[in-house]
């Protein structure tokens, strides 16, 4: 089978650049920890590089895009990748590259979705817990809705969009760390600062990094729509940086550094689900409407006193929600095909509305039921005395710096 070289080598570098995001993440993460809970929240990302491979390769990939027409999850006639030789072509794409490397790009999405949950309940979760929760959530949550929306399932045949992940990943996971956190409570020590800015920044730059193999290859090939998902996505992200730095500034007189990469975080994942059906100027008015939105949503979040530790509920949960909406709006048939409410197409703009409630209200709803179940067969929350301590000690007997060398 003689595949496009071009186009194959982009897709290997896109899933690549999505496989980096989940070190990414948990830099990011690790920097905002407070310095005893720095190795677990760390360990709580990677360890889903392993697990969520075996689940994605076991079941992962034929129950969200092999079968279900129409439905909500697929069938296992591609269970252990059965029946799809190492050279099928990959239809998606006119058979310019291997299935194969759409398997893999798809299960770097499937990785970093549940561990972006993660930063919610930093040093309050158990990992056994966390380790059935991570297989549990993928299986119900996850899956269903990569099914529904890109594997041709009820989403999709009702028309709606999701360009890299607004509803998939964002919204699901933001409003699944929002149940978490309302179900364990909120930490012993509130006051924990961030361990390590720069650990912070490196994982913002890693983020920003890979977020272009995240955007711009959910083309699914090289064209003029893989281009401006690219640039729509370093616009978003840099309109939202600046509009949050801006507001902290005159909020509270100082500009802060880890402001200014959480709106940059923001952005990228407002602009997720619009990357490829949006015009420029629409991506520089997501993005400062990311910057805003965001940015006020973690200071609701904070005046109500829901500890959720880094913020995912107000950064990828509002983030992907008002992305989808956005996308709603300004959706241009002259990119890709579809209107938005501003040409005229209310009925789209309606679909998105619903999907992306729907979907946020039910990962809300099953991550809380979920929690209780797990609670029942092993404790979801550690002991005060192992919060006070901190999971790294604790539970992995690791520390993530020699303190006496400092």
């Amino acid at each position: 089978m003689d595949f496009n070289t071009g186009t194959t080598t982009f897709m290997v570098l896109c899933t690549s650049l999505v496989m980096l995001m989940t070190p990414g993440l948990a830099f990011f993460y690790g920097g905002l920890a407070g310095k005893r809970n720095i190795l677990g929240i760390m360990m709580q990302t990677f360890v889903s590089l392993g697990i969520t491979t075996m689940m994605w390769i076991i079941v992962g990939y034929s129950l969200c895009f092999s079968g279900g027409e129409g439905g909500i999850i697929g069938n296992l006639n591609w269970a252990f990748l059965h029946n799809i030789p190492f050279d099928n072509p990959y239809s998606g794409a006119d058979g310019q590259y291997p299935e194969y490397i759409f398997i893999a790009y798809q299960m770097m999405f499937a990785i970093i979705t549940p561990a972006l949950i993660t930063g919610a309940f930093v040093n309050r979760v158990s990992f056994k817990a966390y380790l059935i929760f991570l297989v549990a959530w993928q299986l119900f949550v996850y899956y269903p809705f990569v099914h529904m929306v890109w594997g041709g399932g009820l989403l999709a045949e009702w028309g709606v969009l999701d360009f890299a992940g607004g509803i998939v990943v964002h919204a699901t996971a933001g409003f699944a760390a929002l149940a978490s956190v309302f179900y364990v409570g909120r930490r012993r020590d509130l006051e924990s600062p961030p361990n390590s800015i720069p650990l912070v920044a490196i994982g913002t730059g890693l983020l920003w990094f890979g977020w272009y193999g995240f955007n711009a290859g959910s083309e699914l090939q090289v064209d003029a729509i893989t281009t401006l998902a690219f640039l729509n996505t370093d616009v978003a992200a840099s309109f939202a940086a600046i509009t949050w730095l801006v507001i902290e500034w005159v909020r509270e007189g100082r500009p802060k550094f880890v402001g200014l990469l959480t709106g940059a975080v923001a952005g990228l994942a407002t602009i997720t689900p619009a990357a490829g059906f949006v015009p420029l100027w629409a991506a520089m008015l997501i993005g400062i409407a990311a910057g805003a939105v965001c940015y006020i949503a973690v200071h609701f979040k904070n005046k109500w006193g829901w500890d959720d530790a880094l913020d995912v509920w107000g950064v990828h949960g509002m983030g992907g929600f008002l992305g989808t909406v956005m996308l709603g709006i300004f959706a241009s048939s002259a990119i890709n095909g579809q209107s938005g409410l501003i040409e005229g197409d209310s009925g789209f703009f309606i679909k998105e509305v619903v999907a992306v409630i729907g979907a946020s209200v039910y990962a809300f709803i099953f991550t809380y039921v979920m929690l209780i179940v797990i609670n029942i067969i092993t404790k979801v929350k550690v002991a005060d005395n192992i919060e006070h301590v901190g999971l790294d000690e604790a539970l992995h007997g690791e520390k993530a710096y020699d303190e006496g060398a400092l």
